[in-house]
């Protein structure tokens, strides 16, 4: 019984001193979380960092602070935080238009462009795209 006893006050002794260092920080005004900047990396013209397995400059996820690139597509700004499934075939057509005259080195770019402008790809369209990217990175790959 004595060794439960123990192990309880043992428990008790630590959440008051930690209850009592919480109420001292607090009186000393010290209740600012702790925020630690991102790292930084620069992309610039040297290509990628080489600390991601993937490399973010050809990655549909990856959203940087600078202004997106048009690629003559300003049309489809009209779609802005439009969901992706309330699209027509005509408003299709006019990604797809768009999709298949950029360059196919630059679909990846033209994605993310769109999705750091707010522009959803149409549901229509989501499998083509990725099936295209995908090729794309493997012939990449075996190149």
């Amino acid at each position: 019984m004595q060794p439960i006893v123990l192990f309880i006050g043992i428990i008790l002794f630590f959440v008051l001193a930690l209850t009592i260092t919480n109420l001292i920080q607090r009186k000393r005004g010290n209740t600012q979380t702790r925020v630690m900047p991102p790292p930084s990396i620069d992309l610039g013209e040297g290509g990628c960092c080489g600390a991601h397995e993937v490399c973010e400059k050809d990655s549909l996820i990856a959203a940087f602070v600078e202004k997106p690139e048009y690629f003559d597509d300003e049309e489809l700004d009209k779609f802005v935080r439009r969901d992706s499934g309330q699209y027509k075939n005509t408003e299709v057509d006019e990604f797809r238009e768009v999709f298949y005259s950029v360059l196919d080195e630059e679909k990846p770019r033209w994605v993310r462009s769109l999705q750091m402008r707010e522009i959803s790809l149409p549901d229509q369209m989501k499998d083509e795209v990725l099936m295209f990217v995908n090729e794309l990175r493997e012939h990449k790959m075996h190149a």
